[in-house]
């Protein structure tokens, strides 16, 4: 299955949710998604995995202050190692 997203919001903040297998073709989508300003929640909850380019993303988001939900042991190890491709776009 491909990464679905989808968006919601729960007064003043967005929720965007994840379910599937994240790849780069998904990312220019994601980031669109998270680009609004104000609060972000991003929902793992349901993704089962995610390439470089998806893990890069996710910590770019997160950087830029969204909170990430239900974080998976697998994707949770993937965002705190050290990327090789850090500060790459």
């Amino acid at each position: 299955m491909d990464c679905w997203i989808g968006v919601d919001r729960e007064g003043t903040r967005r929720i965007v949710r994840l379910a599937g297998r994240l790849t780069d073709a998904q990312v220019p989508e994601l980031l669109r998604a998270c680009a609004e300003t104000g609060g972000l929640d991003l929902d793992l909850t349901e993704l089962v995995s995610a390439d470089t380019a998806g893990i890069d993303a996710i910590r770019r988001i997160r950087v830029a202050g969204a909170a990430l939900i239900g974080t998976h042991g697998y994707i949770q190890i993937k965002l705190d190692t050290p990327s090789h491709t850090a500060g790459h776009t």
